[in-house]
């Protein structure tokens, strides 16, 4: 990463980043939130009904169990990449690559084994392009314009999520290979598009000398050292986990607890997530004007926590389509609360931001990877063994809390020395 003192670079080239790396963020969520919520879930019943709940938990546990460490080890790689297109730039279009070849095969297999291993290639390149995003953010903007500068990402992201749903649901039960081959394509037209246009500026990223040893010494940062970095890490981990949980069963909770059928609740899904995408508009820009404003991010965070809580609460109390409405205009609220200023504090107490920003990056993505790991297998067995969806809401709402308690901790804002709260 360059160095501090050339952080600050001329707004007019922040400008001209921006804008596509948000495009490449709306591909790549679009994808994710296409396969999790509306694909893999009809293509796992389409195999074995009676056992969608199981194999699904088993599809995405396995899946984000073999992908938990991509982002720390293609952000690590990219730190010491020397190339002409950058460190970043080859592994952002590599990704994007990778995971468009595997989507194109992934719409014909009728095993859950080989969706599996599919699913486990798709989600390890699409890591390596997020975090080849996130790190070229943190190498080009300012600390005075990262509460925006995420905001913009999340932005793209969220739209991405509405998109790749709302494209999703109508083609899930009979059309599904199509679905796959054009999320694939426009995450491969999406990475190549933003090489092409600011290749200039991307060759002027240099590694730095010392990432090859960092690479050697280990990933994990030192508690006393870094306990800003680590609480900042429990308190995302805890709030993916509370959201994870929900998202991960929202066609099931939809068709089992509300009581769709498949075909309405496909078509619910996209108009869900239209709404929350436009609340979580609010939120990120509420939230990334306004932390840069104020310099602050926690007072944020636990917001973001607390109308979170509030939304897990409708549903917990009221299975209907008026309850699950509610929950996805008022999460989204809280999920713009949380990007925006999440990934700024995130930059903000990197361990080393000068040097190996790709790879202490990529590990504090870890804290969205373990809980799409563990939150399949915990909500299987909460639904399994508590007697349904409902408790699936308390066990999601504790763990959100949780997150915005140990938020409060934390105390500085990273090298700047500011305070976070």
């Amino acid at each position: 990463m360059v160095a501090p003192d050339t952080l600050a670079r001329p707004q007019t080239r922040t400008r001209a980043l921006l804008p596509l790396l948000a495009v490449v963020m709306f591909a790549v969520v679009a994808n994710y939130a296409a396969l999790l919520s509306v694909l893999l879930p009809n293509h796992v019943e389409a195999i074995d009904a009676d056992r969608k709940v199981t194999n699904l938990a088993i599809v995405t546990s396995v899946s984000f169990a073999f992908t938990i460490l991509a982002q720390p080890l293609v952000g690590a790689l990219s730190d010491r990449t020397r190339g002409p297109l950058g460190r970043r730039a080859p592994w952002l279009l590599a990704g994007a690559v990778v995971a468009a070849g595997f989507l194109l095969g992934l719409g014909g297999l009728g095993s859950v084994a080989w969706i599996c291993v599919f699913w486990v290639v798709v989600q390890f390149a699409l890591n390596g392009t997020d975090v080849a995003v996130a790190a070229t953010l943190a190498d080009h903007v300012p600390p005075a314009r990262r509460g925006r500068a995420s905001a913009v990402l999340a932005g793209g992201g969220m739209a991405g999520a509405a998109a790749g749903t709302a494209f999703a649901g109508p083609l899930a039960t009979d059309h599904r290979p199509v679905a796959y081959t054009v999320l694939g394509l426009t995450v491969v037209a999406a990475a190549a598009v933003f090489v092409l246009v600011n290749r200039s500026m991307l060759r002027d990223d240099a590694a730095s000398a010392a990432a090859g040893r960092r690479l050697l010494r280990g990933f994990w940062p030192r508690p006393r050292q870094h306990a800003d970095f680590l609480r900042v890490f429990g308190s995302r981990l805890l709030f993916v986990l509370g959201y994870q949980l929900i998202l991960t069963y929202q066609l099931y909770i939809l068709t089992d607890y509300v009581g769709l059928g498949r075909d309405d609740a496909n078509r619910l899904i996209g108009l869900l997530t239209v709404l929350g995408f436009a609340t979580t508009v609010v939120g990120i820009v509420v939230g990334g004007w306004w932390s840069d404003r104020t310099g602050r991010r926690v007072v944020f965070l636990v917001a973001a926590a607390g109308i979170l809580g509030l939304a897990l609460a409708v549903p917990l109390v009221s299975a209907t389509t008026t309850a699950v409405t509610a929950f996805a205009a008022i999460q989204g609220l809280a999920g713009g609360l949380y990007l925006a200023c999440g990934n700024a504090l995130a930059i903000d107490v990197l361990p080393d931001r000068a040097g190996a920003a790709g790879k202490d990056l990529g590990l504090f993505n870890v804290a969205v990877n373990v809980p799409q790991t563990i939150a399949p297998p915990i909500a299987a067995l909460v639904i399994n063994l508590a007697g349904g969806y409902r408790p699936l809401f308390a066990v999601a709402l504790a763990s959100v809390a949780a997150s915005a308690v140990l938020v409060t901790r934390v105390r500085h804002t990273g090298s700047e020395g500011g305070d976070a709260r």
